[in-house]
């Protein structure tokens, strides 16, 4: 039961993956979206969604809300990147993994 109700689980992920980017609104914009839409690099709907689709399944909240800050902010991003906290490191290295998939993932954006 635990393996068919595991199994359930990844398709309907694996599903909203492919679902997501073809959703052309969404009710709610997550963290990473709103930071998106809010910069000065004139994200798209559709790429910010996207993005955001990736962010979900990739990072945390609390990942995402610290993600968030790097938009209005590349400074902290910088700071984070070089910083010697072994929970900084941890989270630089999961943010580069989003950053990667979100490229992969949303290039045709």
């Amino acid at each position: 039961m635990r393996i068919i109700l595991y199994s359930i689980t990844i398709l309907a992920g694996a599903a909203s993956l492919l679902i997501g980017p073809v959703t052309p609104w969404k009710a709610h914009a997550g963290t990473i979206e709103q930071a998106c839409l809010q910069s000065d690099r004139s994200g798209t709907r559709t790429l910010c969604g996207c993005i955001q689709d990736v962010a979900d399944i990739t990072l945390s909240r609390s990942d995402q809300r610290k993600a968030a800050k790097f938009f209005d902010n590349p400074q902290r991003a910088q700071d984070v990147r070089m910083s010697d906290r072994r929970s900084d490191e941890r989270f630089w290295d999961r943010y580069q993994e989003f950053g990667n998939a979100a490229r992969a993932y949303c290039a045709s954006s």
